[in-house]
């Protein structure tokens, strides 16, 4: 079967959707991150959610309200600081994972250009948000 590329909100939301539901809630690593971040009953308002960014990424339609840095440096204290680039690093496979497997295209390829900018973005400002280690002389 032939892939087309990601064309629509339907879209996006079956890339969101596949991506959560299929890679990260069943993923060893980065899972319980997610899983104790989203409680069970907020999951499909938050694809809901995820699905407005995404479309205002990728077809610039102002539908995404919401501060996504603010949301993972809080994720990030609450987990006490311990989220590291590895983790970003198997956001952006699984991520990559999921696009290919169901699409191909111009619009595919921006969904993964994009989140490899947004990770790095978010990655280094969660870094420079994390508590400095004080020395002593």
């Amino acid at each position: 079967m032939d892939k087309r590329d990601i064309e629509n909100r339907e879209d996006v939301y079956k890339l969101v959707s596949t991506f959560y539901n299929d890679k990260i809630r069943k993923d060893d690593f980065i899972g319980p991150i997610f899983l104790k971040t989203i409680p069970e009953e907020t999951w499909e308002p938050h694809l809901q959610k995820l699905t407005d960014f995404w479309e205002t990424n990728l077809f610039f339609v102002r539908k995404f309200k919401g501060n996504p840095m603010k949301a993972h440096k809080d994720v990030d204290r609450e987990f006490e600081y311990s989220i590291y680039q590895e983790h970003f690093g198997r956001w952006l496979q699984l991520w990559f994972e999921t696009v290919d497997e169901l699409f191909d295209g111009t619009k595919a390829h921006e969904a993964k250009e994009r989140a490899r900018n947004i990770a790095s973005m978010l990655f280094f400002r969660m870094f420079e948000a994390k508590p400095k280690p004080t020395t002593t002389t």
